[in-house]
């Protein structure tokens, strides 16, 4: 530490009062302690540190104005500056009026022949407060690349489990800049090999032609549908579909390579049932056929695509009430319908993707019981769009609760609520008795009652006369 020279005569015609003021204007705050430790005195500079700090210093030990873990700093700068003259710069945390820490760094210097130190002191407050800032930055870019590094695991596992052929390819120069395993089977080579050579490859020029326009529908609607080709090293045919997307500021494709046949021992189908079959599979709205308890047989590609599954051979087996309506709940009353109607004609319900992603659906049903293998066959179409500008019912309820709103002021907050509760277990018995076709056993299950409690509802909210309850009771 260079200090000033002692000689020169500013400093020799230097007088008490003057040193005082020097070393109170040097920092926010200056202590003066005896040899022993006890606070002689306290100069506060023109800083908001007064405020804080208590005004019983003087006359208590210094190290009891510290927190405990301070306060051997203390006992370290007065022993630092009994030997040295002057101290190093050390950081102390003092206890407040708030109960909040105030620290601030002293520099201490001894004065006078009897021993006496005096410490000067920088409110450390803003510092330890851009401390704080940065630490909490830190720790959010923490968590912000341990979540990315979680969501990229996730993305390379579902990658690479896909059984179906995926590519990702650059939009401007068409190299592929990923490929998963199951794409290295369908072109005879392992996966890495594939990153860098130029899409289109491995079939002959006419199929090449049919991909590149592939290419150039996706790039101009986002998506493009599947199209049939054979690989020139392979004697099966493929479906191929690509869709677009963006990441950061490149344009990438997403090429799906699917076979399009079920091997050699799959009977070829001709004519009209062929062409249903195709069209089934081509069409826009998701179809599913289940058998009796629900396990799905037979899904066409718009189906896996809202149950979010890369080929047929995951849906096979699996319960459509995994993926449509509430496990355990819709599909007894789809059944229920069925035996009744022979029929269920657009019943509003949700659809679940594998991955968490949620539609708005309208389901209608027929069933087969007297065949060989009988079985359910489902249609399903997005209504999402439709559904944004609300349905009637629910437009029904906001006006019914906007006008129990205007009450208020009017009428206690009890009736209120209670009113409230009632208009709203109204339209929901009203809705679940339209969704089973009033079969009252089928709504009470819907709503997860029993059919008594549901009856003394309909009674309570007078949506069935005495009469019809008892005609409903035997119908049920």
């Amino acid at each position: 530490m260079k200090l000033f020279d002692a000689s020169d005569p500013a400093f020799q015609t230097l007088d008490a009062r003057a040193a005082a003021s020097l070393l109170a204007v040097a920092g926010d705050i200056a202590v003066l302690v005896d040899p022993a430790g006890v606070v002689r005195d306290v100069s506060v500079g023109p800083s908001d540190v007064a405020v804080d700090l208590p005004r019983e210093w003087v006359g208590r030990s210094w190290q009891d104005t510290a927190t405990n873990d301070t306060k051997l700093k203390i006992e370290t700068l007065l022993r630092e500056v009994a030997t040295k003259g002057v101290s190093k710069r050390r950081q102390i945390n003092h206890t407040t009026h708030t109960g909040a820490d105030l620290p601030i760094a002293y520099t201490a210097v001894r004065v006078g022949h009897d021993g006496s130190v005096v410490a000067i002191g920088r409110d450390m407050r803003h510092l330890s407060s851009l401390q704080q800032r940065l630490v909490e930055a830190q720790q959010a870019m923490e968590r912000d690349y341990w979540r990315l590094r979680h969501v990229e695991t996730r993305y390379r596992l579902l990658f690479q489990l896909a059984s179906d052929g995926i590519l990702v390819i650059d939009a401007g120069t068409m190299k592929v800049l990923d490929a998963n395993t199951a794409a290295g089977q369908v072109f005879g080579d392992v996966s890495e090999r594939l990153i860098g050579r130029t899409f289109p490859f491995g079939v002959d020029g006419k199929s090449a032609r049919t991909l590149e326009e592939l290419v150039t529908a996706a790039r101009g609607a986002g998506r493009a549908g599947d199209v049939t080709i054979p690989l020139t090293d392979s004697d099966r045919t493929w479906h191929v579909s690509a869709s677009c997307f963006r990441q950061e500021s490149a344009t990438l494709l997403l090429v799906r390579l699917s076979p399009a046949d079920l091997g050699e021992s799959a009977e070829v189908e001709t004519g009209a049932q062929g062409k249903i079959r195709t069209l089934i599979e081509r069409s826009p709205d998701a179809f599913v056929v289940t058998d009796l308890d629900g396990h799905i047989l037979e899904a066409n590609r718009s189906f896996l695509d809202v149950a979010e599954l890369a080929s047929l051979e995951q849906a096979r087996g699996a319960l459509l009430s995994t993926f449509i309506g509430r496990p355990g709940a819709d599909f007894p009353v789809f059944v229920s319908m069925l035996k009744k109607h022979g029929a269920v004609r657009l019943v509003a319900t949700a659809a679940r993707g594998s991955h968490g992603a949620q539609t708005e659906v309208e389901v209608s049903a027929v069933w087969v019981p007297d065949a060989e293998e009988p079985c359910i066959g489902f249609t399903m179409r997005d209504i999402g769009r439709r559904l944004a500008s609300g349905p009637q019912g629910a437009r029904d309820l906001t006006r019914a609760v906007e006008e129990l709103t205007s009450l208020v002021g009017r009428v206690t907050l009890k009736d209120l609520v209670r009113d409230t509760v009632d208009l709203v277990e109204r339209h929901f018995i009203e809705a679940a008795l339209e969704l089973t076709n009033d079969n009252r056993t089928s709504a009470a299950e819907v709503l997860g009652v029993s059919r008594q409690s549901l009856y003394v509802k309909l009674r309570r909210h007078r949506l069935v006369a005495p009469v019809a309850e008892r005609d409903s009771e035997a119908a049920d």
